[in-house]
């Protein structure tokens, strides 16, 4: 495994993964990194606007911090459009999708290594025994959270299932298609297994672990798996279900056939809650005062975990990105984090400037043909570019 020692040409290497959504590398000064401003940032409502005006989102919620500061939050456009148009507001709560991988599961499974009640490179048997049929006894935590597991994109929605124990029996009939660690494969179910073993060794569903170990702790007030009914006002629908609007129900099939709670998606979040979340992951856990991850685990969610010689590179959770400045060496992290998520959301935290970007949409209103990767793209680029020299 390739850990604290990245070696130039990882580094270079690294610096060539661009997810889908950007290509930022500016050079910044050493030490002196631009601030951002929201002159500078001015160019984020045109560009949002054009992506609206185009069809491709409905509207849109984008913050931007720096340094402890919140530099932008604005809302633009409509949450739903029909029977009636209903402004996107601030305080909008959205279907984070695959979000909850990153805002939710890895936090806790990292917490629960740190308290020693998981170790990563252990076999998932150990917490769950009857994972193990079918060859997947060697498979390891680790290897669930870098998405090296072997395993299928998903569980199979056909013939109709419900119920989070059929998941269950699902998940333990499951056939690797590829051995531990031998290729990098996306993998809902691995974040699944990983829900499950929170609750396993914990005692707590993942979402009364996470509302008391994460969510509270941050002041996370907004942020929740199946929102209360009280809350429905302010979510932004993600699209129709058998001609009804779904509003408040988690937009992923799997997700929602599991009962609204699972590791890999599910949870409902705004931006001013995931702003408190970006901010602690640059405090490297700390929250004020409170200590929600240790430095150490910040520093393996973030950094190269994937298997030696991958060409695919993963932190824990997190896929690992270029940074927004390219002069590095100063800074314990290679580059930039980043998830996404299928509803049209997004998080990238960038240590070196200080700096993170929330952008939050329900591309998948009304019709599912949205696509918030020109917006993920083109935002990205104008702040790298901000942070420029």
């Amino acid at each position: 495994m390739l850990r604290r020692s990245i070696s130039a040409i990882t580094i270079a290497l690294l610096l060539q993964v661009f997810i889908a959504v950007s290509a930022p590398g500016e050079s910044c000064p050493v030490g002196s990194t631009t601030l951002l401003s929201q002159k500078g940032l001015a160019p984020i409502g045109d560009i949002v606007n054009h992506e609206i005006e185009a069809g491709r989102i409905p509207g849109a919620v984008v913050e931007v911090g720096q340094r402890g500061r919140i530099v932008y939050r604005r809302a633009f456009g409509d949450r739903e459009i029909k029977p009636e148009r209903l402004a996107m507001m601030p305080d909008t709560i959205f279907d984070l999708a695959s979000l909850t991988k990153v805002v939710a599961t890895s936090v806790a499974i990292m917490q629960l290594k740190e308290r020693h009640k998981i170790d990563l490179d252990a076999p998932v048997t150990r917490y769950w025994p009857g994972f193990s049929r079918n060859g997947k006894g060697t498979i390891t935590v680790r290897e669930l959270l870098t998405h090296y597991s072997g395993l299928p994109a998903d569980l199979n929605l056909e013939p109709r299932w419900l119920g989070y124990s059929i998941a269950l029996r699902m998940i333990e009939t499951e056939k690797p298609l590829d051995p531990p660690g031998a290729h990098y494969r996306y993998s809902d179910i691995n974040f699944e297994v990983l829900g499950e073993l929170v609750h396993r060794v914990s005692g707590l569903a993942l979402e009364v672990y996470s509302r008391v170990n994460i969510f509270d702790p941050l002041t996370m007030s907004d942020t929740f798996f199946k929102p209360p009914a009280a809350d429905r006002t302010r979510i932004a629908p993600t699209g129709y279900t058998e001609g009804r609007l779904r509003l408040g129900e988690v937009h992923d099939p799997t997700a929602a056939r599991m009962g609204g709670v699972a590791g890999h998606a599910g949870l409902f979040s705004t931006a001013a809650d995931l702003a408190n979340f970006a901010q602690m992951m640059l405090n490297r856990g700390n929250w004020h005062g409170i200590q929600i991850l240790s430095q150490h685990s910040v520093d393996e969610m973030t950094n190269i975990e994937s298997p030696a010689g991958a060409v695919h590179l993963r932190g824990l959770g997190w896929d690992l990105a270029a940074p927004f400045c390219s002069d590095r060496d100063q800074f314990a992290q290679v580059g930039s984090y980043v998830h996404t998520g299928f509803t049209g959301t997004m998080i990238w935290i960038d240590p070196g400037t200080e700096s993170y970007v929330i952008i939050l949409t329900n591309r998948t209103y009304p019709s599912g043909a949205g696509d918030a990767g020109p917006l993920r793209q083109q935002l990205v680029h104008l702040i790298s570019n901000s942070l420029g020299p």
